[in-house]
């Protein structure tokens, strides 16, 4: 099979590489699309996100759906052929974190492409039967893939504890900030506020849920049931603590500072509730759910689309003004090489 390889020092090539054999409790994966993260696209320019660094070639790529190809023992084989999304972890099942619910968190995690763990941007992947979840027909290769970033913001908002009438403060209108603004809206929020500084992404955000988008810096009032915190950005993190009502709930996503001076007399005094998002835990039947229902818009985000030998300018077209998704598809051999971008669709 072919795969796109992240070098250390930033080189990207595309290889031959054998196909991977499932495992036993494993299903074999042909991938039909890739969604490009911002941790793909910190791998290629920086090699390292905190502890995780590239030091030796790796596979990027997490956001992924395709077909199941072949099954390891012990998976039924009337699940070759299925059309499925892959949720990327493989935790162990024993450790304490699993064993409450909470196998996002195991220490033991193996999850694509995070070093040294290999990800989908190639033609075959193998995951755990019960992490390759069947999407219904009415559910595209790309939106199935998009699952995962949606998964992301339903475990955002599930944290705000947002509801029917509720309102929320998100800042950044990138594909997260995007995704959170959907699930607020499909959970019934009433005021859903985005900020960012670009321009074209406030537009985004006005398209995709937002009620209202602002000004990153701009005065957006106060009393907001709860904030997330979808860039990252340090002045970003202190307005959405001040705008948020006594008893509400912060939640950060974002990937910016390891640290950060933060009012910790405002949230004493207003008792306010500080939490961090790492990834997601049962996530995936909500995510298809919705994105089956209508009720998010996954399609509509994608900007970008490209084969395996142009992967590299997938991870670098958040460059180009108005990107919001990019796209791979390994095993799409007709759109080898070349540069699928839409104009116009952002």
């Amino acid at each position: 099979m072919r795969a796109s390889v992240l070098h250390p020092g930033g080189t990207v090539t595309v290889e031959t590489r054998a196909v991977p054999a499932p495992a036993p409790g494993d299903v074999l994966v042909r991938v039909a699309a890739v969604g490009v993260c911002g941790s793909d696209t910190h791998y290629l320019r920086h090699g390292r996100i905190g502890e995780y660094v590239v030091t030796a070639p790796i596979v990027l790529g997490h956001e992924a759906s395709g077909r199941i190809a072949a099954v390891g023992e012990g998976v039924p084989a009337t699940r070759i052929g299925e059309r499925v999304s892959i949720e990327p972890q493989r935790p162990d099942p024993t450790s304490a974190e699993s064993l409450r619910g909470d196998y996002h968190l195991c220490p033991h995690m193996r999850f694509f492409a995070t070093p040294p763990v290999d990800g989908a941007l190639a033609e075959y992947v193998t995951i755990g039967a019960a992490f390759a979840h069947p999407v219904p027909d009415s559910v595209s290769d790309e939106a199935a893939a998009l699952l995962e970033p949606l998964s992301v913001g339903i475990a955002a908002l599930r944290k705000a504890r947002i509801g029917v009438g509720g309102r929320v403060l998100i800042a950044g209108a990138g594909p997260i900030g995007l995704v959170c603004a959907q699930v607020a809206r499909a959970s019934g929020a009433t005021e859903i506020v985005v900020t960012d500084p670009d321009p074209d992404r406030r537009a985004a955000a006005s398209r995709f849920g937002a009620t209202r988008a602002a000004d990153a810096g701009a005065a957006v009032g106060a009393g907001f049931d709860a904030f997330v915190d979808a860039s990252g950005a340090p002045a970003a993190v202190l307005a959405g603590i001040r705008a948020v009502r006594p008893a509400g709930r912060i939640v950060l996503v974002g990937m910016g500072a390891d640290s950060m001076a933060l009012p910790v007399s405002l949230i004493q005094n207003r008792e306010l509730v500080l939490t961090g998002v790492f990834r997601y835990a049962n996530t995936w039947p909500t995510a298809i759910a919705l994105a089956a229902s209508g009720a998010v818009d996954l399609d509509g985000m994608v900007t970008g689309r490209f084969g395996l030998d142009g992967a590299e300018d997938a991870l670098n077209a958040d460059r180009l003004s108005g990107t919001i998704k990019a796209v791979v598809y390994p095993a799409s051999s007709e759109r080898r090489g070349e540069d699928q971008r839409e104009e116009g669709r952002a």
